[in-house]
């Protein structure tokens, strides 16, 4: 059964509707058991609106920081919280589409099959993006020097729509910025990462919490760092 964890910093317009497409997802045959809210320090009406959504979906489950601490403390909380094997993860802006978690589940269970016993995760990558030019451009180009630099196959780290095993996550090594190389440290750990092309929404409600030259700052020195990891890597064990 799939756990779907979603970070979220002041979305509160986006809450009720984004839920309602993941439950709905579950009605269409998914198997979603759980909705792992993780609220990460709003100061809008965000943890209101995850109440109110709590009493009509009793498969919500909602976690909260008491301060912002970023998308990828924001998903290890989730997926710390999470009860299930499986975990999917969204973005909380509904760019996203819920529909696609079959997509996604689809690719995990014949990825099993062509290879099985393997610990897999599957990689969503948008196939026509929704994000003005400067996003897109900005994201091509880290993309870009990301994946040649750690080889890790995946030209669209960007993309949260994921699915992976919860113990295969928590085995990684956790730091900040984490969530935009969770391919290449998946394969680190012996996981086989697989891709699939997913559906991309323009943003209808809210604003980005997330900046273009934060990003490239912080994304230069994570990207040496996990570099460092690859290197120092264990590499497979049998036992």
């Amino acid at each position: 059964m799939i756990s779907v964890v979603v970070p979220v910093r002041n979305e509160e317009e986006n809450i009720a509707p984004l839920i309602g497409e993941i439950a709905a997802a579950a009605k269409a045959g998914v198997p979603i058991a759980e909705i792992v809210y993780v609220d990460d320090g709003s100061d809008d009406g965000t943890l209101a609106a995850l109440k109110k959504m709590k009493s009509d979906v009793p498969m919500l489950k909602i976690v909260r920081h008491d301060h912002a601490c970023g998308q990828s403390a924001g998903l290890w909380t989730g997926i710390k919280a999470s009860r299930q094997e499986i975990i999917v993860t969204l973005d909380g802006d509904g760019q996203n589409n819920p529909a696609d978690i079959g997509l996604v589940y689809e690719t995990y269970q014949k990825a099993l099959k062509d290879s099985p016993g393997a610990k897999i995760m599957v990689a969503g990558q948008r196939e026509k993006r929704q994000d003005n030019l400067v996003r897109i451009l900005s994201s091509r180009i880290a993309n870009t020097i990301r994946s040649s630099l750690l080889k890790d196959g995946t030209r669209d780290t960007g993309c949260s729509l994921k699915l992976y095993r919860r113990e295969d996550y928590l085995a990684l090594p956790y730091f900040n910025h984490m969530h935009r190389y969770i391919p290449a440290l998946m394969n680190r750990e012996g996981v086989l990462v697989r891709h699939v092309n997913v559906s991309h929404r323009p943003r209808t409600r809210g604003a980005s919490k997330y900046g273009t030259i934060d990003r490239l700052i912080a994304g230069l020195s994570d990207l040496l760092g996990v570099k460092w990891l690859l290197m120092r890597g264990r590499g497979p064990v049998n036992i």
